[in-house]
């Protein structure tokens, strides 16, 4: 149990800004297994974001409430999955071979092929959540949240990580069998709840256009790459997100 608290305490530190009332205690070997609270970490995020919106949403416009949750959710992470998206377009875009992508990918800097992504993304989460209703803007940004992050989870499970360091390094390796069940469990908790507060097949729409963000997002950066990157990480979770939200639109 106090390894688990520890993989979980690391998982929020290494997601978010959030600043812990506990030392999680450090090591290789926990951050390398602390992947399987990520979907629990999204969960948290999408918690307060939601609460961000419902507050607002009882004085102010639909429109206004999304904006400030995503506002919320950019300070909760210090825009660090955002950071990810625009870096692996500026590098998928910019990049000839696999070698000049990845050196653009390590810029600070944010290029055309980034700053288009990054304002269409916003866009895209910002018009979908304005066109639900209150109370699935509050469940979408839950779901949307923790099983996007598993999404993520799904790629360093099934990929490979290019690089010798880097943002991703930490946990590319070490996520166990039983890791991966923790991180599927949340997920499949999130999607047995729903029902408890929207129609069944809002999240089964929902879970149609994350896992169709999922590949896609996949296929622009994994042919050029040969795996992926603490940056493809972020742009799996963003593209995956929205396109939770976009399959809840194609349901209502």
């Amino acid at each position: 149990m106090k390894d688990a608290l520890a993989q979980f305490g690391l998982a929020i530190q290494f997601l978010t800004r959030i600043p812990l009332p506990f030392d999680p205690g450090y090591t290789p070997e926990r951050m390398a297994r602390s992947p399987a609270y990520y979907p629990l970490v999204g969960a948290l995020i999408g918690g307060i974001c939601a609460g961000v919106f419902w507050v607002a949403a009882l004085g102010l416009p639909a429109f206004v409430s999304v904006v400030m949750a995503l506002a919320a959710g950019l300070l909760l992470t210090g825009a660090f999955h955002e950071d990810g998206l625009a870096d692996t377009f500026d590098g998928i875009g910019g990049g000839q071979t696999k070698e000049s992508a990845l050196t653009i990918m390590k810029d600070s800097r944010i290029g055309t092929y980034g700053t288009a992504a990054l304002a269409i993304i916003l866009l895209l989460k910002a018009s979908a959540l304005t066109s639900m209703t209150g109370s699935l803007v509050v469940a979408a940004l839950v779901a949307g949240h923790a099983l996007s992050r598993l999404s993520a989870v799904m790629v360093i499970v099934t990929s490979r990580y290019v690089r010798d360091e880097g943002t991703g390094k930490p946990v590319a390796t070490g996520l166990s069998s039983g890791g991966v069940a923790v991180a599927l469990l949340t997920g499949a908790l999130i999607v047995a709840l729903w029902p408890l507060f929207q129609p069944l097949p809002a999240v089964l729409y929902g879970l149609g256009g994350l896992i169709t963000g999922h590949v896609l997002m996949r296929l622009v950066f994994e042919p050029k790459l040969g795996g992926y990157t603490g940056d493809a990480l972020g742009a799996v979770q963003q593209v995956s997100e929205s396109g939770f939200y976009l399959g809840l639109l194609i349901w209502l």
